[in-house]
């Protein structure tokens, strides 16, 4: 028995000191300082779902997949600002980018914090301007046999920049294997269903 509260002790001090991280992070990010060069940056958003990450900005770290704490990295370099209270939030976090083409990675949380769908983006992002990566599930009618007319409906991600979509990457499911990868469609037709 004592074993047992032994082990609740230590997941209790786990919990708690996850907790205190998170408390920091957010003062640190909260104090990250604007500076006229980072007036013109890019603002970048995520949004459609109940969490979404930011992984990486070119080479920067931004959040870590496994642990889901905000590197010291993105911190340091000031390109990561808080639009919640606190990072304890849905989706605390948007970047501010210096204008020009970056990688970017984005982890989407659409069903549970167990499964994430990862879209890698290359983007030329303009100054002062906000970007908005979007996921929702494109709700179009499904036409051929039954096994296609039965896969769920493809996830889908749009970029848009201020309130204009700009592009859009959907992975539709694959009715053979159940994988898919997001692919950048073409035709910019608004969804019938958002």
């Amino acid at each position: 028995m004592a074993k047992v509260y032994g082990q609740l002790a230590v997941l209790g001090l786990m919990v708690a000191s996850l907790s205190a991280c998170q408390s920091i992070d957010t003062v640190r990010v909260k104090h990250v300082k604007e500076t006229q060069s980072t007036e013109s940056n890019a603002l970048i958003f995520c949004a459609g779902t109940e969490q979404c990450e930011f992984e990486r900005l070119d080479q920067i770290h931004i959040v870590d997949a496994q642990s889901h704490r905000l590197s010291r990295e993105a911190i340091q370099q000031g390109i990561v600002r808080l639009k919640a209270k606190s990072l304890n939030d849905a989706n605390p976090l948007f970047l501010s980018v210096p204008t020009g083409q970056h990688e970017l990675v984005i982890r989407f949380y659409p069903i549970s914090k167990d499964r994430a769908e990862t879209l890698h983006v290359f983007h030329n992002f303009n100054s002062q301007k906000h970007y908005t990566f979007k996921m929702y599930r494109d709700r179009t009618h499904h036409k051929g046999n039954l096994l296609n007319a039965s896969a769920p409906d493809p996830l889908c991600v749009e970029l848009q920049q201020e309130q204009k979509t700009i592009r859009r990457f959907c992975k539709p499911y694959n009715v053979l294997n159940g994988l898919g990868e997001f692919v950048e469609q073409k035709n910019l037709i608004s969804p019938s269903v958002k």
